[in-house]
């Protein structure tokens, strides 16, 4: 091993820790995240895992590429730690969920849906891994780190950037958060440092654990128990798998790799002397065989695969922008009993051993290298290896990405880390959304089951569109309302109803006459006595001219109705041009006609908070202006729920039906568009992917859409979600001839395959299933 000195910083005089505070070496806190151990600044940063498990190998060779140019990129007076912190997950982060349901009369639901959790959560690892970078160096003050962090921020989110990783410099909160969790074994953080300052308390108290005792081959933490390792041999051949898999245990342990990059020109020189010395050994021991006349001697095979080693390094550093790097590999792992901890380090040493790898504890060296593997950024002991760029990359921190979000609905087990899949759309970009899938796949089962979730715990108002009665047994029994549209029904909805209360500023009436409008083009888009059908210049300001003078009425006289399509007609019948009458005329049908379910006023509650709108008999001349008043009703209830602080969710069954007529087509994306400002939660469930890719405004929707569920696809859909999302071949896998309720979610820039077994034995499983027999 090659060895120079790996640090011009000097050495603090080593002082036996007095109490447990004195144990945690850090000297300052700035509040911008800045830490100072002895002579060194750090820093740490937070990033976002990337799917790399489940990529092809030619993307995980771009992945390892651009995971090398991060490593080439760091900088050369600073040594950089990459951390792994497997954390246990607070079983509150689940249980919160399932307490916000007080109802009696849903709570055999609410016990389903609870009793469901935990066995997930029993299931499950329960461990999240959390993924860090350190930098520290030493400089003269503060201002000088200050300015020297700052460039290291700039080059890191670039590089990041490139393998879709999301970098975020942390705190000083969250930096302590971070040894808080790791000493302390708890989540709940509270820490003010203005407060704590003016108090004069020291914030070592906040973190540190009760009682900590370092032991020759082992620490005791509190009540728990804990064992720091060393990478101590390294095999010629490294696979890339072997940190995934060490941290794939299931216990509490942070894993450190300590990189310092070697100037170039530095490394050169040194390397360059050390193959001199060879050749000098190599020339030597042949001139002592020469002497012996011994002139058909070989070179022992050592010096020469030492100088063939030097010299394919000495190449590397020279012409393969390679970068020579002192690596640390440390790791600390946590157990509740001492027996166990030493099944846990047999194990750990056992998944060494596969990959050729030799483990072994630090004797009486255990507080050095718990300062070692904590991101404080300091090294405390002496186990360095001499590496390139690439032999360091292989120690890839990647494996998959993981989504438990606070506040988060339960959607199934990660299939890779077996954890739960716990997604808040509201803290989306645009919490809009699709679930995808053939027949049979489960799609129309999973939107069930994010209706019961939302409806049992969380406070958000919940619209169904239902083409096929297939929601009205789940919104019935949760207490919802199921508005039956047709000609023949008895369930009137109001197309022109609009509350007296709503916000002037938005100009509701135009909403309403853009309504009207589209509703007279679909009517006279196929009428013969007019070229080219549909509405003209002159009838849309007919329209909007009655539509003001219908609207200005009702809100000038509090006690007044809402207007509805007879009132708008019989204003039409008032007006003096003939293209007026016309368009009385091409509305009676809807009126005084047979199909007039939408002229009357509502008699319905369409401001209950679960609401079906079922359409199976809506029928083939109704169905077009049904759905736009139906759209602008839901319309009309988010904008009206933005006032009152409420989410709302909307689940568009058989959305394809929307996209084949262009004036629900076009309203149902200006929805698409709106609704995220508004408050709303919007969710296509169709089965024609390739339908709605070759229709303009699905592909804008799905292109403008954060939240996607895509179970088992057809090879034609395949190919088209393969070109729009940018999948891999291995990721498409989990949608191809997968089994019911598996497939890949897409939550933001993460998409992650799934697995959702509901147990079919409860009432929950009988309100939501399709299955014939099963309904």
């Amino acid at each position: 091993m090659i060895k120079i000195n790996k640090t011009n910083l000097k050495e603090e005089k080593r002082k036996i820790p007095k109490t447990v505070q004195q144990s945690i070496p850090i000297k300052k806190i700035f509040k911008d995240g800045i830490i100072q151990c002895g002579n060194v600044f750090s820093k740490t940063w937070r990033f976002t895992d990337i799917n790399y498990a489940v990529a092809s190998d030619s993307d995980q060779l771009e992945m390892f590429l651009a995971h090398s140019a991060i490593l080439n990129g760091l900088p050369t007076d600073a040594v950089a730690k990459i951390s792994i912190y497997n954390r246990q997950l607070d079983k509150n982060v689940f249980k919160q969920m399932v307490s916000s349901s007080n109802d009696d009369k849903y709570s055999i639901y609410t016990s389903e849906l609870n009793e469901l959790l935990a066995d997930k959560m029993a299931e499950s690892n329960n461990i999240v891994h959390e993924k860090y970078i350190t930098v520290s160096t030493e400089k003269r003050n503060i201002e000088e780190a200050r300015t020297f962090f700052t460039r290291v921020s700039n080059d890191l989110t670039a590089d990041f950037s490139k393998i879709s990783s999301k970098i975020t410099e942390l705190g000083i909160k969250d930096r302590l958060r971070i040894f808080y969790e790791f000493f302390r074994n708890e989540s709940s953080f509270e820490f003010n440092m203005k407060k704590e300052m003016a108090r004069g308390n020291d914030f070592k108290d906040y973190i540190c654990p009760d009682n900590i005792e370092f032991k020759n081959d082992h620490i005791r933490i509190g009540n728990r128990y804990a064992r720091v390792l060393f990478l101590k041999e390294y095999p010629s051949f490294l696979k890339d798998s072997m940190l995934s898999e060490l941290t794939d245990l299931s216990r509490s342990m942070m894993l450190s790799v300590d990189i310092q990059p070697i100037p170039t020109d530095e490394a050169v020189k040194e390397i360059q002397k050390k193959l001199l010395a060879i050749e000098t050994d190599i020339t030597k021991w042949q001139q002592k065989q020469n002497m012996n006349n011994n002139f058909s001697a070989t070179v022992p095979y050592e010096l020469e695969q030492m100088r063939k080693e030097i010299k394919e390094f000495l190449d590397d550093l020279t012409t393969r922008d390679q970068r020579m790097m002192f690596v640390t590999v440390t790791l600390v792992h946590v157990s509740d009993s001492f027996k166990e901890l030493n099944n846990d380090t047999e194990t750990l040493k056992s998944i060494g051993r596969k990959h050729m790898c030799n483990f072994s504890t630090l004797k009486y060296q255990q507080e050095d290298g718990l300062k070692t593997v904590l991101p404080y950024g300091i090294i405390n002991i002496d186990a360095v290896r001499t590496l390139t760029t690439e032999s360091t990359a292989v120690l890839m921190p990647y494996k998959t990405q993981e989504i438990i979000d606070d506040g988060g609905l339960y959607y199934g087990i990660n299939t890779i880390s077996h954890n739960l899949l716990m997604c808040n759309r509201k803290e989306l970009l645009n919490g809009n959304g699709f679930i995808l899938g053939v027949s049979g796949s489960g799609k129309s089962f999973a939107a069930k089951m994010e209706i019961a979730m939302a409806a049992l715990f969380t406070d958000d108002d919940i619209i169904c569109v239902d083409p096929e009665r297939e929601y009205s047994p789940l919104v019935t029994n949760l207490g919802g309302e199921v508005v039956r549209l047709s000609s023949a029904s008895k369930n009137y909805i109001n197309a022109l109803d609009l509350e007296r209360d709503c916000n002037k500023d938005e100009n509701p009436v135009s909403i309403k006459s853009e309504l009207l409008m589209s509703m007279f083009d679909q009517v006279l888009q196929e009428s013969s006595s007019r070229l080219g059908g549909g509405v003209g210049p002159k009838d849309k300001s007919i329209i909007d001219r009655c539509a003001s003078n219908l609207y200005s009425s009702y809100f000038n006289d509090k006690n007044s109705l809402p207007p509805t399509l007879i009132d708008f007609r019989e204003e039409l019948l008032k007006q003096q041009e003939t293209e007026a009458h016309d368009l009385a005329l091409s509305l009676e049908l809807f009126t005084t006609g047979n199909l007039n379910a939408f002229a009357h006023q509502s008699n319905v509650d369409v401001n209950k908070r679960i609401i079906s709108y079922d359409i199976l008999e809506l029928g083939e001349h109704l169905k077009p202006i049904g759905l736009l008043i139906m759209l602008d009703n839901i319309m009309n209830r988010v904008i009206a729920n933005r006032k009152r602080g409420k989410y709302t969710r909307v689940y568009i069954d058989e959305a394809h039906l929307f996209f084949s007529n262009p004036f629900s087509s076009s309203f149902l994306l200006k929805a698409w568009k709106r609704f995220r400002k508004y408050g709303g939660l919007l969710t296509g469930i169709t089965q024609n992917i390739d339908e709605c890719l070759s229709n303009d405004t699905a592909r804008l929707m799905l292109g403008n859409s954060e939240f996607l569920l895509m179970l088992n696809q057809a090879a034609k859909d395949r190919e088209g979600l393969t070109q729009t999302l940018n999948i891999s071949e291995v990721q498409m896998s989990y949608i191809t001839n997968a089994g019911a309720g598996r497939g890949l979610i897409k939550v933001g820039g993460s998409i992650v395959p799934f697995v959702n077994e509901f147990p079919s034995d409860t009432q929950l499983y009988k309100l939501m299933s399709t299955k014939p027999g099963e309904e």
